[in-house]
């Protein structure tokens, strides 16, 4: 197992790997630079509107200049562009292969699970770092025993709703307790920048293996490569540490 960022290879370049849709003009840029200073300052409402505003911002910058708006802590990469939206009423998270019942949940479904909140460190792979930050939602084995996995089973591969992410776990990896079917990031509804209304939220491990828009569960009896791996990186992708269980940071 990995337990260093130089065993991977370098990150994606960002234009290519970041945002879809049309690019954001230098206007743009430079007015919520202003804005987002304002925000920083004021706290509060007007700061979660100037966020919302980053994110819409940055999501299609191909300059990386939005990576200097004041309250902009996050970087934003997509394989595709135009990912649908999806909400109550359209979204559905599907579990099965090797698994008793296949079985599909609704966000209400989701809601009513135990439920499991986390304050970590998000690290990824390419050197950017998020001290510090809630998610919420339901642990991964919770799910599994909800649906029931065969003896045979090994592994886990996700799929998600932009119709090209993938990524994997082990049967082990996905049973650890900070491994969650997230519904909340920084104690809000995760929103669809951030991958969703449900997303994927692997704490021990870089932040690729944490897939957004999250749409599968399926129980096989191999590993089977994500997205990213498939392009050289690192299955096994925990943060400092060997096995992903020692020195675990507390909440």
């Amino acid at each position: 197992m990995s337990d260093s960022p130089s065993k991977l290879p370098s990150p994606p370049p960002g234009p290519e790997a970041d945002h879809g849709g049309a690019p954001v003009g230098r206007r743009v840029l430079l007015g919520m630079l202003g804005l987002g200073a304002l925000g920083v300052a004021a706290g509060g409402p007007i700061q979660d509107v100037v966020a919302k505003g980053i994110d819409t911002v940055a999501q299609k910058d191909p300059t990386g200049l939005s990576d200097l708006l004041p309250g902009n802590r996050f970087r934003y990469y997509t394989v595709t562009s135009d990912t649908p939206e999806m909400d109550e009423t359209t979204y559905r998270l599907q579990i099965g292969g090797m698994v008793d019942k296949q079985t599909t949940f609704r966000l209400s479904d989701l809601a009513a699970l135990p439920q499991t909140r986390l304050v970590r460190d998000v690290q990824c792979v390419t050197g950017w770092r998020v001290p510090k930050t809630p998610f919420a939602g339901v642990r991964l084995s919770t799910l599994l025993d909800t649906v029931g996995v065969s003896p045979r089973a090994k592994a886990i591969r996700f799929s998600c709703f932009d119709g090209a992410y993938t990524e994997s776990l082990t049967l082990e990896q996905a049973r650890h307790p900070e491994v969650l079917v997230a519904t909340s990031m920084e104690d809000k509804p995760v929103t669809h920048a951030h991958g969703g209304p449900v997303r994927l939220y692997v704490a021990p491990m870089y932040f690729y293996k944490s897939a957004k828009w999250l749409s599968g569960i399926n129980v096989t009896d191999k590993v089977i490569p994500g997205y990213w791996e498939r392009r050289g990186y690192d299955v096994d992708a925990w943060v400092g540490r060997s096995n992903g269980r020692d020195d675990a940071p507390t909440v």
